[in-house]
C-alpha cells in the first residue's frame, strides 16, 4: 500500500490522481485508492483540509495530485448580490460550509436547507459538481486549509478550517 505523510511542492508534476469527495479531504488518517486503483493509506498532520489541486509526496517519491471529486449539492443563483450575501450568512449562521462563486454558491446537497434558500427568493437546482468550500476569514494564498480548534472540531463536527503555510517556515 502507497502511504502518504507529507505535501509536495505546488509545482511539482503529478504521476498520480487521488479523488476525494470534500466529506472525506477533512479526512487525515484514510485508507483510499488512487485514480489508478491502487490503495493508499493518508497519514496527514491531524485537521488537515485538502483542496483540489494540492500535491502529496508519497514515501516512495511519487507526487499524488488531489482532485476534487463531483458531489450531489445544491447550486443557488440570484443576479442580486444582495441576495447571495443574504443566503451565505443564513447558510453560514446553521455552520453550513459554502463554495462561494460569482451570482451563485452552493452546499452539500440538503432539502431543507434548499427550501430556505428558496424561501430568500433565490433559483435552486440540485447539481453534480466538485465542491471547494471557503476556507474560513485567515486564509492567504500560497497555503492550504486545515481545521483547528480547541476539539479540532466546529459545531455539528465540521471541521473549522485553519491556515499553516507549509513552504516558508
Amino acid at each position: 500500500m502507497l502511504v502518504i505523510e507529507k505535501f509536495a511542492e505546488p509545482k511539482a508534476l503529478a504521476n498520480e490522481k487521488l479523488e476525494l469527495t470534500f466529506d472525506t479531504r477533512c479526512k487525515s488518517r484514510l485508507r483510499t485508492k488512487l485514480v489508478s486503483g491502487e490503495e493508499c493509506g493518508l497519514f496527514l498532520e491531524r485537521g488537515t483540509v485538502l483542496r483540489g489541486g494540492d500535491k502529496l509526496l508519497a514515501n516512495d517519491g511519487r507526487i499524488v495530485e488531489v482532485v476534487a471529486a463531483p458531489e450531489a449539492l445544491i447550486e443557488a443563483v440570484s443576479g442580486d448580490p444582495l441576495l447571495i450575501a443574504k443566503a451565505a450568512y443564513h447558510l453560514g449562521n446553521r455552520h453550513v460550509a459554502v463554495h462561494l462563486l460569482p451570482g451563485k454558491l452552493r452546499f452539500v446537497a440538503d432539502h431543507v436547507l434548499g427550501e430556505m434558500v428558496r424561501g430568500l427568493s433565490l433559483k435552486v437546482a440540485t447539481i453534480e459538481a466538485p465542491f471547494e468550500p471557503e476556507s474560513g476569514a485567515y486564509g492567504h494564498s500560497g497555503s492550504h486549509p486545515h481545521g483547528h480548534g480547541s476539539d479540532g472540531e466546529g459545531s455539528f463536527g465540521q471541521t473549522r478550517p485553519r491556515i499553516h503555510d507549509h513552504f516558508n517556515k
